[in-house]
């Protein structure tokens, strides 16, 4: 769906509120990120990318990472509260995940109840496609992601105006939701991790 008034468009994921106050635009911007249990301050990234070039984007993203990554898939299907449970699984090497991420690209970009982050452990690295279908960069050095960003010919905007920060709705599929049971089994990822606050 185009977003009116705007060349972007939206996953099947999430939708504005009617009345929300936002035009979804490709584009990112640069902050920091506030890590509450350490207090440490982490460079981050965030970035809005159009549905067609979504998963191409955030897999090259993915490729500026080491060879064995720990992967967590986050889903909210279950939750009646608005929580979160974050599944994890360490040391996967990054062609193989990468190879079975393609098989699930319409979980990754359709399901609103579905989110993925690559991390590198050694440096921190984390690079992630949330329910929201937003990118996020968590890094020291930003700038190899925003190289990739750049050659995209997504552009950086300061002002940037992201959909989580409006009013907006989630939506899924039991589909959707037995196809990411497939991707947790195919990936080795338990279940069982205790919810988080999303």
């Amino acid at each position: 769906m185009k977003a009116a008034g705007s060349d972007f468009t939206l996953t099947e994921a999430v939708r504005p509120a009617p009345g929300a106050s936002i035009v979804p635009t490709t584009g990112y911007r640069l902050g920091r990120f506030l890590d509450k249990q350490s207090g440490e301050s982490i460079p981050m990234l965030v970035a809005a990318v159009s549905r067609e070039r979504l998963l191409d984007v955030f897999l090259e993203l993915v490729h500026g990472l080491d060879g064995v990554v720990d992967v967590i898939l986050e889903t909210s299907h279950d939750s009646q509260d608005g929580r979160h449970k974050d599944l994890w699984r360490e040391c996967i090497d990054l062609p193989v995940l990468l190879s079975h991420l393609w098989d699930y690209e319409d979980v990754l970009l359709n399901d609103g109840c579905a989110g993925i982050a690559v991390l590198e452990s050694a440096s921190g690295t984390e690079v992630q496609l949330d329910e929201h279908k937003l990118l996020f960069v968590y890094a020291d050095n930003l700038s190899p992601f925003v190289s990739v960003l750049e050659q995209h010919g997504i552009p950086r905007n300061d002002r940037l105006k992201l959909i989580c920060e409006v009013e907006h709705f989630h939506a899924t599929t039991e589909e959707y939701r037995q196809r990411f049971h497939e991707m947790c089994c195919r990936l080795g990822v338990a279940e069982d991790a205790p919810a988080l606050n999303g």
